[in-house]
């Protein structure tokens, strides 16, 4: 009952901050003039604008990104049996940062250059499936081939970023691989919503397999589980919601690595209340990340400093108390 009950509390963790987050900004606005907004009521056409297309759309997308980072990771630590994977470990980010590079070289528009970030995160996950297959798919060698496939995508942004515009592409470029939602609108938001929904109730579904799969693999089908057919569905969940969030984010790190071992130190490594409580906690770190991001300087922080920034610290903290509690991690 105590895991239920945190798991519930985190879950319902991002309530508060999305409504505290339409309250924020350069222009504040007051909680009567935020209702106002939503629900129809009387208040200036500059705040309605303020409130429906420019505040909302963003805070429902940062949520969703933290949510499609955070399941993914605590899934790819899971199937992996290694606590220091993340969403990222297939070589997605390095994919779609390769594909939102090309959009933006041959000058493609928003959604260009989203659903080139998308594909390019698609296309390196299964290049290194393939490579993992190829040479007997266990688990360290699909870790390695993530590592391969993400350096090669990684050099290959360099390349791009050589040859662009110096004044007209190459900012762009970097100031996507930092990461940020400042630019996102509603057509943004509905696809990748779609995903999400998609990922996490389809890992959700698939929670006990996911519990088995952290044994060793010939515990696992000693119990009747196809351990390689089951490894690859939670790989396609997770790349899936990965590449969704990247393509609308930009590179963002940290989130799928720390908001993992939290929800984990919170509920235990059961998928059945990690998965939900992973969901609620990387929504609403995401959600303050992005306030931070908005708020605290005159000109936007890159989201992928702050992380970088706070999540490092974190994770330190994190470990050095498994390390006192004398258990490695788990």
């Amino acid at each position: 009952m105590r895991r239920a009950g945190i798991t519930l509390l985190l879950g319902l963790l991002p309530l508060p901050l999305i409504l505290g987050s339409l309250l924020l900004g350069r222009k504040g606005l007051s909680p009567s003039e935020v209702w106002a907004s939503l629900f129809g009521g009387e208040v200036s056409e500059t705040a309605r604008a303020l409130v429906l297309r420019v505040r909302l759309p963003r805070i429902l997308a940062a949520s969703l990104v933290g949510v499609n980072l955070a399941v993914s990771g605590a899934a790819f630590q899971g199937i992996f049996r290694n606590p220091l994977v993340e969403s990222r470990i297939l070589g997605v980010s390095s994919g779609a940062a390769l594909g939102a590079a090309l959009a933006m070289v041959f000058r493609s528009g928003p959604a260009g250059v989203q659903t080139c970030a998308f594909l390019g995160g698609l296309l390196a996950a299964g290049l290194a499936i393939l490579l993992g297959t190829a040479f007997g798919g266990g688990i360290l060698v699909l870790v390695l081939s993530g590592v391969l496939v993400s350096s090669f995508f990684s050099s290959l942004v360099s390349l791009v970023k050589y040859f662009a515009d110096p004044y007209v592409q190459l900012p762009g470029i970097t100031f996507w691989l930092m990461g940020g939602i400042s630019s996102v609108l509603w057509r943004d938001v509905m696809p990748l919503a779609v995903a999400s929904s998609l990922g996490v109730v389809g890992l959700f579904l698939l929670r006990w397999r996911l519990n088995l799969l952290t044994l060793s693999e010939a515990e696992a089908q000693a119990l009747g589980l196809p351990v390689r057919r089951l490894r690859f569905f939670v790989i396609a969940l997770g790349t899936l919601l990965t590449a969704a969030a990247v393509s609308v984010s930009g590179v963002v790190g940290w989130i799928g690595l720390i908001v993992p071992h939290a929800a984990r130190a919170l509920v235990g490594p059961d998928h059945l209340f990690l998965i939900p409580a992973s969901a609620g906690l990387g929504a609403a770190i995401l959600l303050l990340f992005d306030n931070i991001a908005r708020t605290a300087l005159p000109t936007e922080i890159p989201l992928d400093i702050l992380t970088g920034l706070i999540g490092v610290p974190v994770f330190f903290v994190l470990f050095m108390r498994q390390i006192r509690r004398g258990g490695g991690w788990k």
